[in-house]
Formats: C-alpha cells, structure tokens, sequence
C-alpha cells in the first residue's frame, strides 16, 4: 500500500485542479505563491531614505540584472546577491555581481543615486502550473521534447 498524494485524495483542497483561489492556505498541503511583481523595465523615484530602501529591497528578489548609478556617475550593471541593511544608509550596503564578469562589488545605499531595473526578470511567467500545462501540451503534441527536466533555452 502506498500513501497517497494530494493529488489522489479526493478530500484534499483543491484535490484535481491547480488553481483553487478560494481555498483556505492554512488546509492545503501546497499553498499558492505570492503575487510577481512586474519590475522589469521600472526605474524608481529615490526621493527618501524609505524609498531607496524599499527599491533595494525589491532589487534583491528581483530575479535579473539591475543598473545601479553611484554618486560620481559610476554605473555598474549587475545582479544584487546580498544586502546589508543597518540604521544609516552609509551602514547599509548592497553587493553585486558585475554582468561584465569582473569581481563582487559592495556599494553602501548612501553612495546610490539611481536605480533602473534593466534585465530581463528570469522569474517573471514562471509556474510550477505553466510548466505542468507545457509539458502536457508537448506530451499530447506526441510527445517530443516533454521532459521532466527544466526547459534550458529559456
């Protein structure tokens, strides 16, 4: 006997369909993700401390390269993979990988005086559902090219 998924109990939230926007998170066994966030292409307003904070901290769970202009014009084109967020803004630092390839940048927030979003969001119009309805498509289509292996080309 084998246990069953939550595919193949009938009792189950959602048991049978993917999308199920009424369910109760608490009840399911997979709650659905949060809300993308369309950042690509955006270029904030950094009026105030608050709001260069909140841009950085979108900047770090954007999924694609971001254009950072420091305060004597130098503009370093990367992905923020770590940030530092203490009391000041000369405390809090952002640290980035150059897309040109070269060494790991640290940049405190005081010294940033734009931000644009500028690479492609690699997440954006990702789903566990969009790939699953994908693969089906390729299965029924005769089956080349479905594989349960992530698609590489995208």
């Amino acid at each position: 006997m084998s246990i069953p998924t939550h595919f193949d109990r009938n009792d189950a939230a959602g048991a049978g369909t993917f999308q199920n926007a009424t369910a109760d998170p608490d009840k399911l066994e997979i709650a659905p993700g949060r809300q993308h966030e369309g950042l690509e292409g955006w270029i904030p307003e950094l009026v105030n401390e608050t709001e260069l904070r909140e841009a950085l901290e979108k900047a770090f769970d954007y999924r694609g390269d971001v254009t950072l202009t420091q305060r004597d014009g130098t503009k370093i084109e990367g992905y923020i993979f770590d940030r530092i967020s203490g009391p000041t803004l000369s405390s809090s630092f952002v640290r980035v990988l150059p897309k040109n390839g070269g060494s790991r940048v640290k940049i405190a927030y005081s010294e940033l005086v734009a931000l644009a979003f500028t690479g492609r969001d690699t997440a954006a119009g990702k789903s566990w559902e969009a790939w699953v309805r994908k693969y089906w498509e390729k299965k029924e289509a005769g089956g080349a090219g479905a594989s349960l292996l992530p698609d590489l080309a995208e």
